[in-house]
């Protein structure tokens, strides 16, 4: 058996997301997460973003290990699964329930060994991997961080996690098995740095429940918390407030819906089923008794607070004296969005609480100060920053440095960094892999290697057809009658009126609504246009509809 443990991360450093790092030992791998992270505005037309995990085609994984049941920790699992060939998925109930969904979804649960793993069990032993798990705080219950021993050395990859003295659900972080692993010595830790820039201590998620407990008994009218969908605990504490309260709880949004349904039946989640409603109801309930948990905390152009917040909804719509409690800090990049769907409530009268001007969000991730107890009970010889930007990944380093841990036993690697460990040198860098992304762009998997080489193909097959919409906000939202310019696309001057007077048809009756945002604008006159080009011609072209504000 080899003495050398190779570690090689394919997602979640120099990033926030698509978490997954392959340890290998001679010929057995285990992979710990398969995460995935969501497009950015120049990834045109993709769904979904995945680490390339070509390096697994012809390696056998003897076992995927899931850290907890968040997307940018397991929502790559199921195209994994496709195309690596994989002994079992070995994870916590709560985070196995989730995946499991996920797996039904795409016709995987039937072929695929899923291994219910508890914190208090004794260890796995896989191969030459003998694996423990540790009880872990996190936004989601059931988070768990893994320690490989090994003949190269004991490693302990944290997962995401913070010191949580006051948790929701009572579990927290096993300081104590932590302290009895640091004695036993550990020579390699792999530690999240979401939060390695930040100082002081992560707040616990009770005082997001106290929040809640001192705001929604004041409000008269409808109150609507958004919140990412896997967030157990704040949904956990909403509906508790809401039926202290007298109010019925609507759930909108179909992952978050999904979730509830799993958490509840997996006793994580205790909400009772009078209190429960369906979202029309909610709306024909005096407002005072209406508490409404959606999607959307990210500003997601296609999301239900997005939605809501524009009046496209097609059950939930805000009021003057309603309130909405976005409890989520907006991730890189999403700012504008939030701030947009933020002015569109308050012009509906809605009053607008955010964690800026009010206490309703905690990080899930350890601030410095828990990095640094960390570092002091598990003494590690050497440390591997992972999980977060590549200044994420330095702070943390240097947390490590003042620590005691020696500069040469410190390791900044990236996606597709090939890192040795073993007893006798420590981990070092010893060279790269291919390593990118794989895009999800509808039913195509990795069929997309870069969104321009899409485009350009869907131009040659299809043509383009260009819809140029312009909306006077100064004039009440008026819209001018739409231009259309077709390149490479059928000659057709009866089709191409027709296409023009519905893009004019569907711009007015948004306008006559009062939804100008560009990005709905633009997604229902592309659905209205494709929709009518298919209907007439059996053809796909690419449509780009642009909106113009005068």
């Amino acid at each position: 058996m080899s003495d050398t443990l190779r570690i090689i991360p394919l997602g979640g450093l120099g990033e926030v997301g698509k978490n997954m790092t392959v340890y290998e030992l001679g010929e057995t791998v285990i992979v710990v997460d398969t995460g995935l992270a969501f497009p950015r505005d120049e990834h045109l037309g993709v769904d979904l973003v995945l680490p390339d995990f070509a390096y697994l085609y012809d390696r056998p994984v003897r076992a995927v290990i899931l850290t907890h049941g968040h997307e940018d920790h397991v929502g790559a699992l199921p195209y994994v699964l496709r195309d690596v060939s994989v002994d079992e998925v070995i994870a916590t109930r709560l985070t196995l329930g989730l995946v499991k969904s996920k797996l039904d979804e795409h016709g995987l649960t039937a072929a695929t060994r899923l291994v219910e793993a508890d914190p208090d069990a004794p260890p796995l032993e896989l191969g030459p991997f003998r694996v423990e798990l540790v009880r872990m705080a996190h936004s989601i219950p059931d988070a768990v961080a893994i320690v490989l021993e090994t003949p190269a050395g004991r490693v302990v990859h944290t997962g995401d996690w913070k010191l949580d003295h006051t948790p929701v659900d009572g579990l927290k972080t096993d300081v104590g098995k932590l302290a009895e692993i640091g004695n036993r010595g550990v020579d390699l830790l792999l530690g999240d740095s979401t939060n390695a820039e930040r100082p002081g201590m992560t707040g616990s998620e009770r005082l997001v429940g106290d929040a809640f407990e001192q705001i929604i008994p004041l409000r008269r009218g409808r109150v609507l918390v958004a919140s990412f969908a896997s967030n157990i605990h704040r949904m956990q504490q909403a509906a508790t407030v809401a039926a202290h309260t007298g109010r019925k709880v609507a759930v909108v949004g179909r992952s978050m819906r999904r979730n509830l349904g799993i958490a509840r039946n997996l006793g994580y989640l205790d909400v009772p089923e009078h209190v429960v409603v369906k979202p029309q109801d909610a709306m024909e309930l005096p407002p005072q008794q209406a508490l409404i948990i959606c999607t959307g905390s990210q500003g997601e152009p296609m999301s239900a607070l997005t939605r809501i917040a524009y009046d496209d909804h097609p059950s939930v719509s805000v009021a003057p004296g309603d309130t909405v409690i976005i409890s989520a800090k907006p991730v890189p990049g999403n700012e504008l969005r939030v701030h947009d769907a933020i002015n569109n409530l308050s012009k509906r009268g809605a009053e607008v609480l955010h964690e800026e001007i009010a206490p309703v969000h905690v990080s899930g991730h350890a601030c410095q100060e828990e990095l640094r107890t960390l570092l002091s009970l598990l003494r590690p010889r050497s440390v591997m920053p992972i999980h977060g930007e590549f200044r994420m990944l330095a702070a943390h380093a240097r947390l490590a440095r003042d620590a005691g841990v020696p500069e040469e036993r410190i390791v900044l690697a990236e996606n597709g960094s090939v890192v040795e460990l073993s007893l006798a040198r420590g981990p070092r860098l010893v060279g790269r892999i291919e390593s990118g992304v794989t895009f999800v762009d509808g039913l195509g998997v990795g069929d997309v290697e870069d969104v321009a080489l899409r485009d350009r193909r869907h131009l040659a097959e299809d043509g383009v057809l260009i819809v140029v919409t312009t909306i006077a906000l100064s004039d009440g939202g008026e819209i001018a009658p739409p231009e259309l310019i077709a390149r490479g696309f059928v000659d057709d001057p009866e089709l191409l009126e027709e296409l023009r007077q519905e893009a004019g048809r569907v711009a007015v009756g948004l306008a006559a609504d009062g939804v100008t945002e560009i990005k709905l604008l633009q997604e229902h006159v592309h659905d209205a246009i494709g929709q009518v080009v298919y209907d007439r011609t059996r053809r796909r072209p690419m449509i780009l509809p642009v909106v113009i504000e005068v």
